[in-house]
């Protein structure tokens, strides 16, 4: 099951490379590849991402699909 997620279309609207918004998110280049192509993550991988793209918690849902965060 592929997670909807806008991680990549928001990286590169900010002119972000993986690594750096890997470096920013404090998880590694690959982790941000899986994420992207919709791998399931860690809960506390997608708070660190949602944060390093510079949304609070409370945007969640601009950056991953809501249900997901909530329902499960």
């Amino acid at each position: 099951m592929k997670i909807q997620n806008s991680v990549k279309s928001i990286r590169e609207s900010r002119l972000l490379s993986k690594a750096e918004l890997a470096r920013q998110a404090g998880v590694s280049s690959l982790t941000i590849d899986r994420v992207e192509r919709g791998e399931k993550c860690r809960l506390e991988t997608m708070r660190k991402i949602i944060l390093a793209l510079g949304y609070s918690l409370e945007d969640k849902e601009k950056v991953f699909q809501t249900e997901l965060l909530t329902g499960s």
